[in-house]
């Protein structure tokens, strides 16, 4: 069959579909790195654009059985600002989906993106989307699928929608999910000790070793907190239940401690925000969940400040706030930073189990580190991690992770179109 590939990055969908024996017939990606590189990995032309195409000269998308489309994903993550449909600079792409849909009426069509979009606008991007597909012909079905289930240690939570103009009888999205499996071999994964990996910072070194000594400190008998332990707290007593401090004018505000107990009083008001915690400066109440682990952090300070006291001490020092966070996602297991996978994120610290790596996005400072190597992963471990491994990347590393982070993920795509596709 012949398909297209929009919004194509390094070519997921086209690795998925060419190792099934399909033939890509065109292509379209906005950045110009990546058009270079996709030409060199499949040797194709690639257009820009993909509104400029179909407003200057449509007719250049020729006759194709499967359109294939990991639409931009921004629009809609959690992590965003999640304008959706309503983002004017990317949220109304899938509109062009729909106006090649009617323009060649492929048989088939496969989209990905975040899984949040089922959710997003409480259901009502999801429901436009599907009737929007529906109306000009084709039925629909979605499924929420990660590597994870398939053999790959990532977890990727995805929504895949597929569509058929002549119906999906012939294809069940239970079919894939049999498919998925619980084994997974990280030592097919990860490289010993690769010469071109980018080794961990002297200062990511030292916030490292001070949560270790933090760690440490802590009695055997105590549980490591699984809530995140925002250290901030330690000390603090600004209100934050029923008052909150943009409520308070300056001389009430100075009865109270802000980051790791330093005393408000005798500061300006611009002193004062600046010694509370970032989440705290706000004008508006706060979240329940902020509510609970400012609690939770505060109590454990109090219960056992006599055991931490001196590593909080050095944790305060660190250089940024998500420094002074720790997400200790490991439960019971041996308290030692440097046998797990690591992350640096603006909600903190993160240290999770070895038995598969987070979702790998855009942002080059989420880049996960294997602890016990201590340093990133490299490029091509992260390819690995699409199923994209054999494919040209860009020699930045920033860049190669922003595209991986961009990415699908070719192994799933491969399963579901050997389905879809079936004669």
């Amino acid at each position: 069959m012949k398909f297209i590939d929009l919004f194509a990055g390094l070519g997921g969908f086209h690795k998925a579909l060419h190792e099934l024996g399909h033939e890509c017939v065109f292509v379209s990606e906005i950045d110009i790195v990546l058009q270079e590189l996709y030409e060199k990995n499949w040797n194709i032309q690639v257009f820009g654009d993909i509104k400029e195409v179909l407003t200057q000269y449509p007719n250049v998308i020729p006759e194709h059985d499967v359109l294939c489309a990991g639409f931009p994903c921004q629009p809609f993550s959690k992590a965003g600002k999640q304008l959706g449909l309503n983002d004017e600079n990317r949220g109304d792409l899938f509109e062009e989906i729909i106006k090649i849909l009617i323009l060649r009426k492929p048989k088939y069509f496969i989209l990905e993106n975040v899984a949040f979009i089922a959710k997003h606008d409480e259901e009502a991007t999801w429901k436009y989307m599907y009737n929007e597909l529906v109306k000009i012909g084709y039925t629909v079905d979605k499924a929420i699928l990660s590597p994870q289930s398939f053999g790959i240690p990532q977890h990727r939570k995805r929504i895949f929608i597929v569509g058929a103009l002549e119906g999906l009888e012939h294809f069940d999205f239970s079919r894939i999910e049999n498919q998925q499996c619980s084994s997974i071999d990280m030592s097919e994964y990860i490289e010993e000790y690769p010469e071109d990996s980018k080794k961990l910072s002297q200062g990511s070194l030292d916030c490292l070793n001070v949560w270790q000594e933090f760690l440490d400190s802590i009695p055997d008998e105590v549980k490591v907190p699984g809530f995140p332990i925002w250290a901030m707290e330690f000390g603090a007593t600004y209100p934050y239940e029923d008052v909150f401090p943009f409520e308070l004018p300056e001389d009430e505000l100075a009865n109270y401690y802000g980051n790791f107990g330093v005393s408000l009083k005798g500061m300006s008001r611009e002193e004062q925000m600046y010694n509370l915690p970032s989440y705290a400066r706000v004008e508006k109440k706060f979240p329940s969940w902020k509510i609970n682990w400012i609690k939770q952090s505060r109590n454990f300070y109090l219960e056992n400040r006599h055991f931490i006291e001196k590593s909080v001490r050095k944790i305060s020092k660190l250089k940024s706030q998500s420094w002074q966070k720790l997400e200790w996602n490991v439960g019971d297991s041996e308290r030692d930073i440097f046998k797990y996978i690591i992350q640096f994120r603006a909600s903190g610290v993160r240290v999770k189990k070895p038995n598969y790596f987070p979702s790998l996005v855009t942002p080059s400072t989420q880049i996960p580190i294997i602890g016990w190597q201590k340093r990133y992963i490299t490029k091509r471990e992260g390819a690995r991690l699409q199923a994209l491994d054999g494919l040209i990347l860009p020699d930045n590393d920033n860049a190669a992770f922003k595209a991986l982070g961009n990415a699908v993920n070719a192994k799933i795509v491969k399963i579901i179109a050997k389905e879809l596709l079936a004669p």
